[in-house]
């Protein structure tokens, strides 16, 4: 098909290919004519339209010569078109002959005009306005000048801003707020004032329970409108902010019954930056350079990297701005911290970077798509329609960093590195901005803060040479303004004296003076600390980071729980270790590299691996009893007891391990990335113990990492059993990661493996992933068998959580093979034995199973309290796709027993949570949910209406 372009660049389209008509003037002459496509246009008019009032002579003459082009320009791109676009001359003029719909300004009227005439009650409306707004692609006659032109743009803005309201309120009644909100946002960028556009989107994001950013938009709006029109926003404006003030719903958008449950899942507003600096002082110009930056920015992602020398203060400066500008940000902040300079660990890769913004924008482990590509994808997905604060910190290059900056207007990206990353400048537009060191009058505004400016004003001398001895430096002027702050009676000068006698020098570090005297200031430092404290300072450059727990701390040390908080305040006082949250505690690159020569020198080789043990012992146990409570089946892996000193930690229930794992799976998948040199069992065991989390909150790229490793490391320690958990592991990982050929290899050692070892937990835990993985390819007969074998060895090992996820597998099958009497004494005797073991999960996974077989029976009221079980179960667990699934299988039920208003406000649910996980609209799912939800009758108002729980 060839059309004429419009609504963007004006081209001729050959099947989606652009082909370029020509210079401007040429391009508005195709311009003019395709406006009346059809319909014949004098050449005077053709005249006024290109060159306005005042054409030149040779106006008539660059006409045809114009025409003349544009005709063999056509010609060629219709030589293979089934229906050709020609250029014709016509009665003193031209003629563009072609069907309307063959212009995308014309094919976007009669798709808004098709919309209308279906009226505002038909949900199928939305489509043709989907399809109508689609068709731009940018600034309507892109590039073109002169009055007609200008004309033309402002009445197709205003039409584009009309469909744009009339579809977001479609989507609305639909129950889609969030797909509206990143369009709306973009427009509501370029139509400023146009208040439909804001109720549009202000309605969106509290509907998504984004209330304060609606409250923010509606402030921002009437803000322009009162600078740009002195005046005030109308009153449906005015309405909708009082509304969502008082805490109602924002107008009669979705239907939702009073009892119809919990609304859609709220938003997740992540508050990942870590403690501002106390005192924090000194930047003063630093700080209006990031608040022009981020002003000019208008509305656009923007992205400053702050660079500069080790300790100059990046990482505290960010943070501090960040903080700042919470309420410019109100979607939240993420940061992460890179490694990118730390000589002892390897660099983070953006893989796992963008993993963890994903767990912290609350995306359901489930929906985590597989490969960095799919991550960032879902990653800039979630950040559209919000403004939010993302901190890159220790950015080793610009590779590192490019998946991880926001691409959604209005988010900002801080990046701090020692390199200046101009790669970044180049290609993505980022500011540079460098960290200097502090000159001596913010140096000693720095220790004022700290100290008291009546203390530092005292003795002038002690104090320039304080200044002078930390080289500009605040991460040496902390660390001296700490002990000082410690010792308030002792003055300053003779501080500077202890100062002044410290020498020698850091190899590890960049070198030059500033980290000669760093090293200096932590010598300094370091020397006043208590024998205990110097202590677990050293042994702490063995901990693989990136942050630690006191009870790890304490397990290292070797020292009781009780005691090891003493010491940790003793540190974090002296700013040699930081308190980024709560309860974490993480070094500074450099002086983890200074304790790390430390150890080395002061602890001999036996205490440091001691030490290391003793550590070890304790991940290793402390996970072992969290995987016991998150998975009730028993874990096939047997441990050694833990060495005294090693205090493993017993979590109380469900969600204090959950918690546990966490706070510490990047630690432990450090570990098992770099593990200690001897440590093998440890390692294998480790990764035996973490499969069921890493599975379970879709970290396959780590997961697959950790089973190799693994399997290297059982290898080397001649473990069978070690071997096969590995090789477990490693299947199920491959699964995941959709290599279901290589995965089945891996599962077929396994069982080999488990086999020679008489391990039936083992082999009923291996059957169990080859069913699943059977079933996803479709064949449910050998799904069916890898069940019953799996229903066989649960038996055999005693292991009542793993009967019931065996026993309902196996009624999962038969129901799909259509054997729904057959299914159901399956299922009910797993969810007897998931409830006897306690095993949540289970319990929601077979409810669902019931819900589905009794729908299929026709017992629908069955099929309706056991589908509302599984929303509740899985709606705890934070599940979000499966309690979608479930939503939709409530809804079929609801439908089928005569309650129509019931299934509607179910599928409404559902298509919400799909469309805040992200799911694109031909996901089987959402297509599935938006088709029921397109041919459902009007909502019941009957008194039989039944409440979804």
């Amino acid at each position: 098909m060839v059309s004429v372009q419009l609504l963007g660049p004006v081209e001729l389209s050959v099947g989606g290919r652009a082909v370029e008509v020509g210079p401007p003037q040429r391009r508005t002459v195709m311009a003019a004519l395709a406006v009346d496509v059809g319909r014949p246009v004098a050449i005077d008019v053709v005249i006024e339209r290109v060159w306005g009032a005042y054409a030149p002579d040779g106006a008539r003459s660059a006409v045809h010569a114009h025409v003349a082009r544009i005709r063999r320009v056509c010609e060629r791109a219709s030589e293979t078109a089934a229906q050709p676009l020609r250029v014709v001359r016509r009665s003193g003029g031209y003629l563009l002959d072609a069907r309307p719909d063959h212009v995308d300004a014309h094919r976007f009227r009669q798709l808004v005009e098709r919309a209308r005439a279906m009226g505002r009650t038909d949900p199928a409306q939305v489509e043709p306005l989907r399809q109508a707004l689609a068709l731009w692609r940018g600034e309507p006659l892109s590039g073109l000048n002169g009055q007609w032109g200008a004309r033309m743009r402002e009445t197709w803005r205003r039409q584009r801003q009309d469909a744009a309201v009339s579809w977001a309120r479609a989507e609305l009644r639909l129950g889609d707020p969030v797909t509206v909100i990143a369009p709306l946002t973009s427009l509501l960028g370029e139509y400023p004032l146009a208040e439909p556009l804001a109720e549009a989107l202000m309605r969106a994001l509290h509907e998504t329970g984004r209330g304060a950013e609606a409250l923010d938009c509606y402030a921002e709006v009437r803000r322009r409108i009162a600078e740009e029109l002195g005046a005030d926003p109308g009153p449906a404006l005015q309405q909708l902010h009082q509304e969502i003030l008082r805490g109602h719903r924002a107008g009669p958008v979705r239907r939702q019954e009073s009892g119809a449950g919990p609304a859609p899942w709220p938003a997740v507003l992540p508050a990942q930056l870590p403690l501002t600096v106390r005192g924090f002082t000194g930047r003063a110009e630093e700080l209006v350079r990031l608040e022009r930056i981020r002003a000019g920015a208008r509305g656009k992602p923007a992205a400053v990297v702050l660079s500069g020398m080790a300790g100059v203060g990046k990482t505290a400066l960010a943070v501090h701005w960040a903080s700042r500008m919470e309420r410019a940000f109100p979607g939240g902040q993420l940061y992460v911290n890179l490694q990118g300079f730390d000589p002892q660990r390897a660099a983070v890769d953006p893989a796992e970077a963008v993993r963890g913004f994903l767990d912290a924008l609350g995306v359901p482990p489930d929906r985590v798509p597989p490969g960095l590509q799919g991550q960032v994808g879902l990653y800039r997905s979630l950040l559209t329609g919000r403004r939010m604060m993302v901190v890159l910190d220790n950015a080793r290059d610009a590779e590192q960093v490019r998946p991880l900056l926001p691409g959604a207007t209005g988010c900002m990206a801080l990046v701090t590195s020692r390199n200046q990353l101009t790669g970044l400048a180049a290609m993505e537009g980022a500011h540079l901005l460098t960290v200097d060191l502090l000159a001596p009058d913010a140096a000693r505004e720095l220790l004022a803060e700290r100290l008291g400016a009546g203390r530092v004003a005292g003795e002038p001398g002690a104090v320039g040479d304080i200044v002078n001895r930390c080289a500009g430096l605040p991460l040496a002027l902390s660390v001296v303004a700490a002990r000082a702050a410690a010792q308030p009676h002792r003055p300053l000068g003779a501080l500077a004296e202890e100062l002044r006698e410290t020498g020698g020098r850091l190899d590890a570090l960049d070198g030059g003076e500033a980290a000669s005297r760093l090293r200096a200031v932590f010598s300094w430092s370091y020397g006043a600390l208590s024998a205990p404290a110097a202590q677990v300072f050293r042994l702490l450059a063995l901990h693989p980071g990136p942050d630690m727990g006191p009870a790890a701390v304490a397990a290292l040390a070797g020292v009781a729980p009780e005691q090891v908080r003493v010491l940790l305040t003793e540190l974090t006082g002296g700013h040699l270790l930081s308190e980024a949250v709560p309860g974490r505690y993480a070094f500074h690159d450099l002086l983890r590299v200074y304790a790390a020569e430390l150890v080395a020198v002061h602890d001999s080789g036996w205490a440091r691996r001691a030490a290391l043990h003793r550590m070890m012992d304790h991940y290793l146990h402390t996970a072992w009893a969290a995987d016991v409570l998150v998975t009730p089946q028993p874990n096939p892996v047997a441990l050694p007891p833990a060495r005294p000193g090693a205090n493993p930690g017993k979590p109380g229930d469900y969600e204090a391990a959950l918690a546990w794992f966490l706070a510490e799976h990047s630690v432990l998948l450090e570990i098992v990335r770099q593990p200690p040199e001897d440590f093998d069992g440890h390692v294998w065991r480790l990764v035996g113990v973490l499969n069921t989390y890493l599975d379970r909150h879709g970290y396959r790229e780590a997961a697959l990492m950790a089973g190799r490793n693994a399997l290297e490391a059982a290898t080397r320690d001649n473990d069978r059993a070690g071997r096969a958990n590995a090789h477990r592991g490693l299947g199920l990982a491959l699964d995941r990661l959709k290599h279901p050929v290589r995965a089945r290899e891996q599962y077929v050692r396994a069982l080999e493996l488990f086999a020679e070892l008489g391990s039936d937990a083992g082999q009923a835990r291996t059957h169990q992933h080859l069913a699943r993985m059977s079933g996803a390819q479709g064949q449910s007969r050998q799904a069916l068998e890898h069940a019953h074998r799996s229903l066989e060895h649960y038996r055999a090992a005693g292991d009542r959580a793993g009967q019931s996820a065996a026993l309902n597998h196996i009624g999962w099958r038969l129901a799909q093979l259509g054997d729904h009497s057959g299914a159901l004494p399956h299922c009910e005797q797993a969810m007897v034995l998931a409830r006897e073991s306690g095993d949540v999960d289970g319990q929601a996974h077979i409810a669902d199973s019931l819900g589905y077989i009794h729908h299929h029976l026709g017992r629908h009221p069955q099929a309706i309290d056991w589908y509302q079980q599984a929303v509740r179960l899985f709606h705890a667990a934070g599940e979000r796709n499966t309690e979608a699934a479930c939503l939709m299988g409530l809804g079929d039920s609801c439908h089928s027993a005569g309650l129509p208003g019931v299934a509607r406000d179910a599928w409404t649910r559902a298509l919400a949570l799909t469309g805040e996980l992200g799911l694109p609209d031909d996901d089987t799912l959402r297509a599935g949910i938006r088709d029921r939800l397109r041919l459902a009758v009007a909502p019941d108002e009957s008194p039989g209406h039944v409440p979804v729980r």
